[in-house]
């Protein structure tokens, strides 16, 4: 058999391309360059699969494990940012108040997903704790050579940046909580004015021609905050909340939409359009509607443009740094009481960085299901004693016309004028 590199002919074009005894360019490099220059639109597939080792297998388990607890601390925090809030009334300030709620609040701790969610940093620096504590005792009782130092530092440090940590934690909560005033403010409008234009459309529209049409408006007012909510909180289902609100036709047209609280004020603007009505009182019904698209932009910009990032940044690498090197400078007045005092002191701090993270977007923390729940309960309570309450103003001026004088002057004495 002939060697391949004494034979010249072996080079030619056609042998290159269907040779296999050809080893000139190692395999994996020919494959590197074969995919760099392939063309992108070529169909023929390029095999880059390979085959997994050991190692990387017992990698991936490793980081799976390691991955376990954050993910199922996410997974409940998630979960209570997708609990229904329910507003307060009576008797749940009672209970807010109650002289028991430090036993009630302290008993159900582990049920908090704000606790729950600090699992994996208070473990962690908790460990850490351990492991100095473990070192140090071992460097203490000649348990290691010689060489080895006790891991201690003067506290002085500590002192001089924590009232620096307080502040950034304050400034960093009390920013949070604006947030969350500003949108409990934007829902406020909202809601006042989703009542307002209510209460405006059934006192000015009053042609019996416009009854269907009328309903119809009152329909798309009560559907805006409902589509506004799901427009601002994740994971909303739109169609399941504006089935009872909106006709097929129109909430098909609303689903299609990019915007859909802005299709559903579309929807009132042109409804309004049609109703036969001075031009005048048409045009304070569609005034109202800049109250939704002010509540509109507020929430769009409170979830878009959050607290600047690096604020957040910096405030948790703080923290992180703190606790990491929290029980070297606490090891001469402490030893081991290190893990406790560091449990004690990641649980608190990142409790309250924790709390600010939350409420910076403030919508999940709102009840807004019950606000939406509420202004169609409203709604819908005028609507049916329109009829009730028209008649029996219309029956008392009628009587109020009935006691009058054939002169125009009341004939009861009680309702003389004085004088």
């Amino acid at each position: 058999m002939s060697n391949p590199i004494q034979n010249p002919s072996s080079f030619s074009p056609s042998s290159y391309s269907s040779s296999s005894s050809l080893h000139l360019t190692p395999k994996p490099l020919f494959k590197f360059h074969f995919s760099l220059y392939y063309p992108k639109n070529h169909q023929k597939p390029i095999n880059c699969s390979f085959k997994p080792t050991e190692s990387s297998h017992q990698d991936s388990t490793f980081l799976s494990i390691l991955r376990a607890i954050p993910n199922w601390a996410d997974e409940i925090k998630e979960k209570g940012m997708k609990k229904t809030r329910s507003l307060y009334d009576h008797e749940s300030w009672i209970q807010h108040r109650s002289s028991l709620r430090h036993v009630r609040h302290l008993l159900t701790s582990l049920n908090s997903r704000v606790i729950l969610s600090l699992v994996p940093p208070v473990i962690v620096f908790t460990s850490v704790a351990v492991i100095i504590a473990s070192y140090n005792t071992a460097v203490s009782m000649d348990l290691l050579p010689e060489f080895f130092p006790i891991l201690r530092a003067s506290s002085l440090p500590y002192q001089l940046t924590a009232p620096a940590l307080a502040l950034l934690l304050v400034f960093r909560t009390e920013a949070s909580y604006s947030r969350f005033e500003g949108g409990k403010k934007a829902w406020t409008k909202v809601i006042v004015g989703t009542n307002d234009l209510a209460r405006q459309v059934i006192a000015n529209v009053k042609s019996p021609n416009d009854a269907m049409l009328k309903n119809a408006i009152l329909k798309y007012i009560m559907a805006f905050p409902v589509a506004l909510k799901c427009h601002i909180i994740y994971g909303s289902d739109i169609e399941r909340d504006l089935l009872n609100l909106l006709e097929g036709d129109d909430l098909e047209v609303v689903l299609s939409s990019n915007h859909r609280p802005r299709c559903i004020i579309e929807f009132i603007s042109q409804s309004l359009q049609l109703v036969h009505m001075e031009s005048s009182k048409r045009q304070i019904l569609e005034s109202k509607l800049s109250c939704f698209h002010e509540g509109i932009g507020v929430c769009e910009q409170l979830l878009g443009v959050p607290i600047p990032l690096s604020y957040t940044r910096l405030t948790s690498r703080f923290l992180v740094l703190w606790h990491f090197t929290l029980p070297i400078i606490l090891w001469d007045d402490c030893h081991w009481i290190v893990v406790p005092a560091t449990f004690i002191s990641a649980a608190s701090l990142f409790c309250i960085e924790e709390v600010g993270v939350l409420i910076e977007e403030p919508f999940p923390m709102l009840p807004l299901d019950e606000l939406c729940h509420r202004v169609r309960s409203n709604i819908k309570d005028i609507m049916r004693n329109e009829k009730l309450i028209q008649a029996r103003v219309n029956m008392k001026m009628k009587n109020r016309h009935n006691k009058n004088s054939t002169n125009g002057w009341p004939t009861f004495s009680e309702d003389r004028e004085p004088g």
